[in-house]
């Protein structure tokens, strides 16, 4: 579609290369239009955070073309999201697999976890969401479940079978696109 001003409006599923750098922008586009659905109806308020960054050189082309040439993290990022449901604080972290079997558990970080820990420990609700794109099935695993995982295997990953069995599948909609706070309600944390 062109604009009145002649930018070109690209559609955003359709650009997103299936490069490494951009593995998990289709959940990661699902959980930012479930977000927007639940602050435009009242339900939550949950957004996706920044990752820190500082920037080292900008070329400025011209001042609507101002390209960033280098920077660098400021420090580790947390979590993906984060924000409030019923009073109560939720954050989360989102990722994707092509694995059939199981979730290779270096695909989160261990200060994630600390910091999912440290909320869980603090009243607040804790969880990761994680796609098997191949099997086209998305699950919510609360930090408690994947805690007692990590402190009783010794498994590079998580099998899909501890999801099938401690986890929640995501059902998908039209609005919401990932209703996971209907998780949320069913496990009776808030």
């Amino acid at each position: 579609m062109n604009y009145p001003n002649g930018i070109r409006k690209e559609k955003t599923n359709s650009s997103i290369s299936k490069t490494h750098r951009n593995r998990g922008m289709n959940l990661e586009a699902d959980i930012n239009d479930t977000n927007e659905y639940y602050l435009y109806t009242d339900v939550a308020v949950i957004h996706k955070k920044p990752t820190p960054i500082t920037i080292n050189k900008v070329d400025y082309k011209s001042r609507r073309d101002a390209v960033i040439k280098e920077a660098h993290f400021i420090v580790p990022s947390t979590t993906d999201y984060n924000g409030i449901y019923r009073g109560k604080y939720i954050d989360f972290e989102a990722k994707e697999t092509k694995s059939l079997t199981s979730f290779p558990l270096n695909n989160i970080h261990k200060h994630q976890i600390e910091h999912l820990k440290k909320i869980y420990n603090h009243g607040g609700i804790g969880f990761i969401i994680v796609r098997f794109s191949k099997l086209n099935k998305t699950y919510l695993l609360f930090i408690e479940d994947l805690i007692f995982f990590l402190e009783n295997n010794k498994r590079a990953s998580i099998p899909i079978s501890y999801f099938d069995e401690k986890g929640y599948i995501i059902k998908e909609g039209l609005n919401p696109r990932l209703d996971f706070l209907k998780i949320v309600d069913k496990k009776g944390v808030v």
